[in-house]
C-alpha cells in the first residue's frame, strides 16, 4: 500500500526552503540563521524517521511527477533509500551544529549556509530517487550546489580547485547521461527494480557491458575510484564542515550509492555477475583500496591523509557489492553508514585542531591530546574505527566482507582486507602515538579550554556513534540490522548468517 506520498518530496523540499530563506537574510542575523538551519535539519530528520518506521512496517512512500513522455521525477522510500536517507539527514543536523560554530568568523555566511542546505537537499534527492533519471538530475544538482562550498574561501587556490572539481564531475555527468539514454533506448524504462530490469535484454550483452562501465565510471568519479579520484585530495582547501560533507554525507557517498543502485536495481546482481562485470569492479575496488592507503601513508597534511583514506575506505562499498554474495553485500552496504559516522568524526577533529591550535600537519600534532583531550579522544575512536579494531563499526564491515569473500569463493579478498588493515594501522597509529605519547612543543599555544561547544559536541556524538554501532550491531534498528533486511531482499534464497 502506498500512502503519504508527499513525505519523500517533503524530505527534499525542507532543506530547499531552509536554504532559500537563508539566502535572503541579512549577514548579521546570526541567531535567526542558526535557528532556521537547526530547525530545518531537525524537521528533515523527523520526516525521514517517520518514513523509516513506515518502511520497516512495509508501508510504501512514493511521489511521482511527469517530466517527459514515459519519464517521471520519482521519489521513493525503499529499503536502500532508508539506509542512506537517515545517514544524510542525521549527519546534516550534526554538521549544521558544527558549521554554526566553525563559520562564525568567516565572511559570506548566508551564502555558505544557503548552499549548505541545497547540498543536503540534492543528497536527499539522490537517496530517495526511484529511477535512474531522478538520480541523475539530483546527482548533477549536487555538483552545482557543492561547487560554491568548495570555493567558499574565494582565493586563487580555492578557485583553481573548484575548476578541477567541475571538470571531473561535469565530465562524469556527461558519461552518465550517455549511459542513461542508451538504457532507455534499449529498454524503454529507467525505473529501479528489485533484482534489476536488464536481464530480459541479455541479447544486447556487449552493449550492456559498455553501459555498465559508463554508469560505474560516471558514479566512480564522485566515489573516487582510481584513477578518477584526483579531485578529492585537492578539494581539502574547503572549510572543515565542507570536507566533512564531501567525505561522509554528500558527494563521495552519493557516488558509492550510485554504484550500489546500478549493480542491484538496474542490472541485478545475478545478471551483472553473469555478464562478467562484477569481477572487474571487484578488482577495480581492490586496487583503489590499496592505492588510497599507500598514498595516505605519504601525507603530512592531516586533511590530505584523511582524504586518501576516504579514497580507500569508500571502495569497501563497491568491493562488497561486486563480490556478488549476500554476506559480502551486507558488509559493503552497512559500510555506507559506518564509513560516514567514522570519517565525519575525523574531519570534525581536524577542523578543531585547525581552529583551536592552528595545526594542519601531522608533524605538528605532538602532545595535542593533552591540550584537547576530548577532541582527540573522538579522533582516536575515529582512527580505530577506520583501522577496524573491534568493537568499532569498521570491524563489522571488514568481518562481513571477509566472511562474504570466503562464501563467494574469492579468498583473495581476504589478502586485500589484511593489507588494507595493516596500511590503515600504519597511517593512523603513529598519529595517535604523537597525540598521546609525545610531549607538546613549547611553541604550541595552550587554549584556555577545549574547542568551543558547537565544535566539540559533533565529534563526540559521531565518535560515540562509531563505537555504539559496532558494540550494539545486533540491536534493533541498527545499520547492520537494516542492511540485513536489504540483503535478504536481494538474496531471498541466499545463505546469510545472523548479525
Amino acid at each position: 500500500m502506498t500512502s503519504n506520498s508527499l513525505l519523500p518530496l517533503a524530505a527534499v523540499l525542507i532543506p530547499v526552503v531552509t536554504g532559500s530563506v537563508v539566502f535572503f537574510l541579512d549577514e548579521g542575523r546570526r541567531g535567526l540563521r542558526t535557528v532556521l538551519n537547526l530547525s530545518g535539519a531537525a524537521l528533515s530528520l523527523l520526516v525521514v524517521m517517520v518514513m523509516l518506521v513506515g518502511v520497516f512496517q512495509e508501508q510504501a512512500y512514493a511521489f511521482r511527477w511527469p517530466l517527459l513522455a514515459g519519464l517521471e521525477l520519482y521519489l521513493e522510500a525503499d529499503a536502500f533509500a532508508m539506509l542512506f536517507s537517515p545517514l544524510s539527514s542525521g549527519l546534516w543536523l550534526v554538521t549544521t551544529v558544527y558549521a554554526v560554530g566553525y563559520m562564525e568568523h568567516y565572511r559570506n555566511r548566508r551564502r555558505f549556509f544557503g548552499f549548505f542546505s541545497l547540498c543536503v537537499a540534492t543528497t536527499m534527492g539522490v537517496a530517495l530517487a526511484g529511477n535512474l533519471l531522478t538520480f541523475f538530475i539530483f546527482y548533477e544538482l549536487l555538483t552545482l550546489s557543492t561547487y560554491p562550498l568548495v570555493v567558499h574561501r574565494g582565493d586563487a587556490r580555492s578557485l583553481a580547485v573548484g575548476t578541477l572539481y567541475l571538470r571531473y564531475t561535469v565530465g562524469a555527468g556527461a558519461v552518465l547521461l550517455v549511459g542513461l539514454i542508451w538504457i532507455h533506448g534499449l529498454t524503454g524504462t529507467v525505473e529501479f527494480t528489485e533484482g534489476g530490469f536488464l536481464a530480459p535484454f541479455h541479447e544486447h550483452d556487449t552493449s550492456l557491458r559498455i553501459i555498465f562501465f559508463l554508469l560505474v565510471g560516471g558514479f566512480g568519479v564522485k566515489a573516487a575510484l582510481v584513477p578518477l579520484h584526483g579531485w578529492l585530495p585537492m578539494a581539502m582547501v574547503a572549510p572543515a564542515p565542507v570536507s566533512a560533507l564531501l567525505h561522509a554525507v554528500a558527494v563521495v557517498k552519493a557516488g558509492a550509492f550510485g554504484i550500489v543502485r546500478v549493480v542491484y536495481d538496474v542490472f541485478g546482481v545475478t545478471f551483472a555477475h553473469g555478464l562478467g562485470v562484477t569481477g572487474v569492479l571487484a578488482v577495480w575496488a581492490a586496487v583503489t583500496i590499496l592505492y588510497g592507503s599507500l598514498r595516505a601513508l605519504a601525507q603530512d597534511d592531516l586533511k590530505r591523509r584523511l582524504a586518501y583514506s576516504t579514497v580507500s575506505q569508500v571502495s569497501y562499498i563497491a568491493l562488497g557489492v561486486a563480490i556478488a554474495g549476500p554476506v559480502a553485500t551486507l558488509g559493503g552496504v552497512v559500510h555506507l553508514v559506518h564509513q560516514g559516522v567514522t570519517k565525519i568524526t575525523l574531519f570534525f577533529c581536524a577542523g578543531n585542531l585547525a581552529e583551536t591550535l592552528h595545526i594542519h600537519k601531522i608533524s605538528e600534532m605532538d602532545g595535542v591530546g593533552r591540550r584537547l583531550p576530548l577532541t582527540m579522544s573522538a579522533f582516536t575512536l575515529g582512527a580505530l574505527g577506520m583501522i577496524g579494531i573491534p568493537p568499532m563499526a569498521g570491524f563489522i564491515t571488514k568481518w562481513y566482507l571477509g566472511l562474504g569473500s570466503l562464501e563467494a569463493g574469492q579468498p583473495w579478498v581476504i589478502l586485500v582486507l589484511l593489507a588494507s588493515t595493516l596500511l590503515n594501522a600504519a597511517y593512523f597509529l603513529p598519529v595517535l602515538h604523537r597525540v598521546w605519547f609525545r610531549p607538546p612543543p613549547h611553541t604550541l599555544p595552550t587554549p584556555a579550554r577545549e574547542a568551543p561547544l558547537f565544535l566539540l559536541l559533533p565529534p563526540l556524538i559521531t565518535g560515540l556513534l562509531a563505537l555504539l554501532t559496532g558494540l550494539f550491531a545486533a540491536a534493533p534498528f541498527t545499520p547492520l540490522e537494516w542492511s540485513v533486511l536489504i540483503t535478504e531482499r536481494e538474496y531471498p534464497h541466499g545463505y546469510l548468517p545472523g548479525p
